[in-house]
């Protein structure tokens, strides 16, 4: 949609500490990986942040007319799981494939992309140990009485992402200290395990946190990619790791852009389940509908922390109404958008760093405009509004597309529709009188043909399939 030689998208990159031009390495393709989560409990509003503003990035991407493969993995073998499966007398498998059900409806309640690729960690063991074995031969790595450790001190950049010299990190020992070490210094990247370990060249065990997202971005991405995603929790150790194992494993470049979200933060403090101070998505969401917690979280900038409270989650609330609820008229597809100043006004927001509270400013005075019954204002807000995830209560629905709907439910119940309200009130009847024969198949052919209907305490409302 967007000629891209007339707008230059910049980023803030972790790495180099400085808002920097964004250029693929391939043209106009974009490998983007991000952190995914470790299944163990439900995703709180941290994770939604982190997950929300990634998905407005991989959207923007696309809708700036980039090819973007969008991996993000899942963490499936992890201490925390193992300790849950003892506990609940199950496997890990069991909690793992459990919780990434919950994590996985909770992404879609937040209407949140689904990512191109979503490889599980205990599907690249065999990557994990190809990468392991690498380091061993190039001698960044050792092994240790069925552990593997990388050497910190031989990977001369270690420190470099977060900023912190090895003098620093040696005196302020957030790192444990093993038996088995060379030096306090140095991680594990595999771990011996008898009990709920895989095979490996040296002995039953189970990788390493960091190393596993080293392996699943080499396997679906390749050696070099354009953007790694994160919160800014995993700066240190886990993308600082990821940077020294992947880079003397690869013998090139890692990431080219590193980008990270800010906390959730209550009473000032960072939202964590370590700290007991979390709100999962599924407790928020009986409050609040998906488009106020995006909005909440995308009017702050996203580097910046956003403080949770009642009063901001309200204004939010109110806002996303105002911006969801403005007068629809049906989607002009004819109409170029790109022409238009609220068009520019956007896409200058985005492509400064992301500036997504901008850019909702432009949403804003758009919905104004719409309802003033501005030609086109609402096909533009839509068009921008989608970019950005929302969704829109009722469908802006051509009359064409209604009548072909509304032909397509006559034949699906041998009966003929004139409007979609005779459907609407005929699906209301059926419901009442416990007749889901018929109401099931209006679903089922509305939902063929591209319309989602929602029933509201303030009655039934019909939408477009995203």
């Amino acid at each position: 949609m967007i000629r891209n030689e007339d707008f230059t998208m910049r980023l803030f990159n972790s790495y180099s500490n400085t808002i920097e031009e964004f250029k693929p390495i391939d043209g106009n393709k974009v490998k983007m990986y991000v952190c995914g989560p470790t299944v163990y409990d439900y995703a709180h509003l941290g994770h939604a942040r982190c997950y929300i503003t990634w998905d407005v990035l991989y959207r923007y991407l696309k809708f700036k007319g980039y090819d973007v493969t969008y991996c993000r993995n899942v963490t499936d073998v992890d201490d925390k799981i193992l300790k849950k499966a003892e506990k609940e007398g199950k496997t890990p498998t069991e909690v793992s494939q459990y919780w990434y059900k919950q994590f996985e409806n909770s992404m879609k309640s937040l209407n949140t992309l689904k990512p191109d690729i979503e490889p599980f960690a205990t599907k690249t063991l065999g990557e994990m140990i190809s990468i392991i074995k690498d380091l061993i031969a190039n001698g960044y790595a050792y092994e240790s009485n069925g552990d593997v450790y990388f050497r910190v001190k031989k990977f001369t950049n270690y420190g470099y992402l977060s900023k912190q010299p090895i003098d620093q990190l040696e005196s302020g020992a957030r790192i444990e200290v093993g038996d088995l070490k060379e030096d306090p210094l140095d991680f594990a990247l595999w771990k011996k395990d008898e009990k709920f370990g895989y095979k490996s060249p040296w002995g039953v065990g189970r990788p390493g946190w960091h190393i596993e997202c080293s392996a699943m971005s080499r396997k679906y991405l390749g050696k070099t990619i354009d953007i790694h995603a994160g919160g800014a929790d995993l700066i240190f150790p886990h993308h600082e790791n990821e940077i020294a194992q992947s880079e003397c494993a690869n013998g090139c470049k890692f990431v080219n852009y590193w980008l990270h979200n800010g906390f959730v933060t209550i009473n000032k403090e960072k939202m964590s389940k370590s700290l007991g101070n979390f709100l999962t998505i599924d407790d928020m969401l009986k409050n609040y509908d998906a488009n106020t917690l995006r909005l909440f979280i995308l009017t702050n900038h996203y580097r910046m922390p956003v403080e949770f409270s009642d009063e901001a989650l309200s204004s939010a609330q109110a806002g996303a109404k105002r911006l969801t609820n403005a007068k629809q008229t049906p989607i002009n597809e004819e109409f170029d958008i790109t022409s238009t100043e609220e068009y520019k006004a956007f896409v200058e927001a985005m492509d400064d760093d992301l500036n997504t509270s901008k850019a909702l400013a432009v949403l804003f005075d758009l919905a104004t405009k719409a309802n003033k019954d501005e030609e086109n204002a609402f096909t533009i807000l839509y068009k921008l509004g989608t970019t950005l995830g929302f969704t829109f209560e009722k469908a802006a629905l051509s009359d064409e597309e209604l009548a072909k709907a509304a032909a397509h439910v006559s034949e699906a119940l041998g009966q003929t529709f004139n409007s979609m309200d005779e459907i609407i009130e005929l699906r209301k009847q059926a419901r009442a009188e416990k007749n889901w024969d018929i109401a099931d198949k209006i679903r089922i052919a509305l939902d063929e043909s591209g319309i989602i209907l929602k029933d509201t305490k303030d009655g039934t409302t019909i939408e477009a399939k995203n």
